[in-house]
C-alpha cells in the first residue's frame, strides 16, 4: 500500500508545524482498519490524545479515546503509551482505528428483569449473554438497547438519561458486568444519581457480593487475593496478574484486591471424581475481569470460563465420559452478582438489593450435591 502525506490544511486542530505520513496496513481479523502514522516533524508539546482527537474528529469521544490508548490499541515505536505522551520527531504511531459508530441507540424488545426502580435509579437482574452497552462490533442487542425500548414504552426517551462527558452510548451506566456474568446491576436515571453513585464506586463505598462455582477444592475457608491486574502482553481481550510491571505495559497494571469465602465444597463428583467449590467473592477494587483473573490465578478458575482456564460443565462429563458433551449444566461462566449495598443518591439511606441465582446456576449446584461422593 502506498504511503500518503497528511495535509496540515485539512487538520481539524489546524496543527501547524506537524508533518506526518500515514500508511494503511492490513486490517486485523475483526476488520478494524490498521494505520501507521510516521511523524516527520512534531509540534512542540503536542499530546498524543489531543493529536488523535483531531485526527479522528467526532467519531470517538475524548474519554473513550484516552481509554483506547490506555488499553494498548495505540503504540509509539512499538510500545504502549499514556494519553499524555508528547509526540516527538521520528515517532511511529501504530493504531487500530475505532469503527464508525451509529448516531443513535435503536430500541430493541429485549426482556429485562427489574428488581427496583424509582425516579433516580433502576436496578436489574442481568441475564447471561447480554453485553451492557454498544461498542466495537456490538452496536445492537445490548442492555442499553433493551433500556431504550423499556423507557420508550414508558413515555421517555433514553437520550434523557444522564451520560458522562459525551458518551452517548452509555446513558445511565455507572458500572458493568461481563457479557455472561449474571446478576444485580444499577442504572442511573438522574444526573444526581449518576454523580453520587459514580462517586461511591470510585471511593469503594459500594459493597458487591458475587457467587461463583469454581473448579477444584478450595483449601482455605477464607482468604484475600492481593494481586495486581494488567492487560495480557499477547492477547488483546485478556487480562492477567502482573506482579512485575515491566515493559511494554507498565501503565496498564493496577492494584486489585478480592476477598473470598467458601460456602460449599463438592468432592468426588460422579464417576469423574472431580471436585468443585461454591465461593462468595467480595471485590474491593473493580478491575476488568478481576474475579475471573483472580480465581484463575489461585488455580481455581470459574466453571464455564475458557478464557481463564475454566471449562463448561456437562452431565456426561461428571458421569465419567469426558469426551462427550451431553446434558449441559452450565456452559457460560458460573459467576453471579448476588447482592449490592449502597447509599441512595437522594435520600442517603442504605439500600440492599439482591438477585436470585439463575436457573442454570441453581441446577448445577443441585446436580453437584446429588453426585458428590461418587454417586
Amino acid at each position: 500500500m502506498n504511503a500518503y502525506p497528511k495535509s496540515t490544511n485539512d487538520d481539524p486542530n489546524n496543527q501547524q508545524d506537524l508533518e506526518v505520513v500515514e500508511t494503511p496496513l492490513e486490517a486485523d481479523e475483526e476488520g478494524l482498519e490498521h494505520l501507521r502514522i510516521d511523524i516527520r516533524r512534531a509540534k512542540p508539546g503536542r499530546r498524543i490524545d489531543k493529536y488523535l482527537a483531531g485526527r479522528l474528529g467526532k467519531s470517538i469521544s475524548r474519554t473513550a479515546l484516552q481509554e483506547y490508548i490506555r488499553s494498548g490499541n495505540v503504540t509509539v515505536n512499538g510500545r504502549s503509551v499514556k494519553p499524555s505522551y508528547t509526540i516527538r520527531d521520528a515517532d511511529s504511531i501504530d493504531m487500530m482505528l475505532p469503527p464508525t459508530r451509529p448516531q443513535e441507540i435503536p430500541p430493541e424488545p429485549i426482556p429485562i428483569d427489574i428488581v427496583y426502580e424509582d425516579d433516580d435509579l433502576l436496578a436489574i437482574n442481568k441475564q447471561s449473554g447480554l453485553i451492557v452497552h454498544p461498542a466495537r462490533g456490538n452496536w445492537t442487542g445490548t442492555l442499553v438497547n433493551a433500556l431504550a425500548y423499556y423507557f420508550k414504552t414508558n413515555w421517555r426517551d433514553i437520550s434523557e438519561l444522564p451520560t458522562r462527558d459525551d458518551e452517548i452510548f452509555r446513558p445511565g451506566i455507572v458500572h458493568r458486568l461481563d457479557r455472561d456474568t449474571t446478576g444485580i446491576m444499577l442504572v442511573a436515571k438522574s444526573e444526581l444519581a449518576l454523580w453520587r453513585l459514580g462517586w461511591q464506586f470510585e471511593h469503594r463505598r459500594i459493597s458487591k457480593t458475587y457467587t461463583a462455582i469454581v473448579h477444584g477444592r478450595v483449601a482455605l475457608d477464607e482468604d484475600v487475593i492481593d494481586a495486581p491486574i494488567g492487560k495480557h502482553p499477547k492477547i488483546r481481550e485478556k487480562y492477567a496478574v502482573c506482579r512485575q510491571t515491566g515493559k511494554p505495559y507498565p501503565h496498564t497494571t493496577k492494584e486489585a484486591l478480592t476477598r473470598y469465602k467458601v460456602l460449599e465444597r463438592f468432592a468426588g463428583v460422579g464417576r469423574s471424581r472431580a471436585s468443585f467449590s461454591l465461593v462468595e467473592l467480595y471485590p474491593a477494587t473493580g478491575r476488568t475481569h478481576q474475579l475471573r483473573v483472580h480465581m484463575s490465578y489461585i488455580s481455581h478458575p470459574i466453571v464455564g470460563d475458557p478464557m481463564y482456564g475454566g471449562g463448561p460443565l456437562y452431565l456426561s462429563q461428571l458421569q465419567g465420559n469426558p469426551d462427550q458433551a451431553q446434558g449441559p449444566l452450565i456452559t457460560r461462566q458460573a459467576l453471579h452478582a448476588h447482592t449490592i449495598e449502597f447509599q441512595h443518591p437522594r435520600t442517603g439511606k442504605t439500600i440492599t438489593l439482591q438477585a436470585p441465582w439463575p436457573a442454570d446456576f441453581q441446577n448445577t449446584l443441585l446436580t453437584l450435591r446429588d453426585l458428590q461422593g461418587g454417586q
